[in-house]
């Protein structure tokens, strides 16, 4: 006798109680996380020094070596580029016998650091500019990398990466971005950034988001740290700091010290919707104003309670019949609406669109941003 074994049904609203469980258990973290007390940040971590900062580099540069994927017919500047280098080398050809498919002309882009130094490497990225269909295998050829001043501060050359690739199957999907590569540590710096904080008498530390608050924060932590009046904000986003006479031509060590300091930033109130994965990020300090809101079968009420003695809407009521009710008062936050939300069974898509609905209406005291 042959026993035949059913398949167990998948059922519909057990898929979407995991769903709403899963979503309402984040959402929680979240709100655990953005509630909390608030914990002291480092300045490194929130501001930067005046005048560090990367700087980028570009240059434009020959691939050889392809297997019969390089530039075709219709890119002439590639031929060209291949007639004038062999000229600078001392070999004189037929600009009409110099129509290769491997070779690609590209754009180099790097990124030089602060404070690099002469001989140190950089990373490099390669654009195909042509029509070349992959730049797999190639090598580039001696790069100069300029800067926004038009000067060279970096020469490029190697064997450019892609990066995966397929499995060797004939039907393997290919992955990667063929017409785009690298070459870690692929530039050498050539020249360096001036840049030196010796016998300064004033530093420019800038917050990475402004804020008047943050501002004020920052600049009392750094006057007690140094002990004195040092540091003027000079607006929203900035904050001067005077060299005291212990720290003179020891400016490096304020700065490691001052980097260390702790504040505690203030936060925006601000609400960060993904339509796509049904995801609600929220700061703190999110609060809902009085409104009411209708939503399918739902009904979001934000109203003071009654007076005493006055009598409420009973149950029977036709504008509650069959709707789910969710009655708080103003000042509430946003954590206590999707709580009370997700406890009548509101799914987390249904829960953007109500927010976008109380945003618009002007009772979400938070800035809606969608991604």
């Amino acid at each position: 006798m042959q026993t035949t074994q059913t398949q167990p049904k998948t059922n519909p609203a057990r898929i979407f109680s995991s769903t709403t469980l899963l979503f309402s258990a984040a959402l929680l973290l979240g709100l655990l996380l953005s509630t909390g007390i608030a914990h002291a940040v480092r300045l490194k971590d929130l501001a930067s020094v005046k005048g560090v900062r990367n700087n980028q580099l570009v240059g434009y540069g020959i691939v050889v070596g392809l297997n019969g994927t390089g530039d075709g017919n219709k890119a002439a500047f590639t031929g060209q580029s291949l007639n004038n280098m062999l000229n600078n080398l001392g070999v004189k050809v037929d600009p009409e016998a110099t129509k290769v498919k491997n070779i690609a002309s590209v754009m180099v882009t790097a990124t030089l650091p602060p404070f690099s130094k002469v001989g140190q490497s950089l990373d490099v990225t390669i654009s195909s500019v042509g029509d070349a269909t992959s730049l797999q295998g190639g090598t580039l050829l001696v790069t100069p990398l300029k800067g926004l001043d038009n000067n060279v501060y970096a020469m490029a050359q190697g064997p450019i990466s892609t990066g995966g690739g397929p499995d060797g199957r004939p039907a393997a999907r290919q992955t990667n971005h063929l017409t785009v590569a690298r070459i870690s540590n692929g530039a050498s710096v050539e020249r360096e950034v001036p840049m030196t904080f010796a016998n300064k008498k004033c530093i420019t530390i800038s917050l990475s988001a402004p804020d008047f608050t943050t501002i004020s924060l920052m600049k009392t932590a750094i006057d007690t740290y140094l002990g004195g009046p040092y540091a003027t904000a000079r607006d929203g986003a900035s904050v001067d700091v005077a060299v005291p006479p212990k720290y003179r031509a020891q400016e490096i060590a304020l700065l490691a010290a001052l980097e260390n300091i702790e504040i505690n930033p203030e936060q925006r109130a601000k609400v960060v919707l993904n339509e796509r994965t049904g995801t609600v990020v929220m700061g703190a300090n999110v609060t809902i104003n009085q409104m009411a809101l209708s939503h399918g079968n739902l009904s979001l009420q934000v109203k003071p309670p009654p007076p005493p003695g006055v009598q409420v809407n009973s149950p029977a009521d036709p504008i509650r019949v069959g709707q789910k009710v969710v009655t708080l008062q103003p000042g509430v936050t946003l954590g206590e609406v999707v709580r009370a939300l997700n406890s009548v069974g509101v799914a987390p898509r249904e829960l953007i669109a109500i927010f976008q609905a109380i945003k618009a209406a002007g009772a979400l005291q938070a800035e809606l941003e969608i991604i």
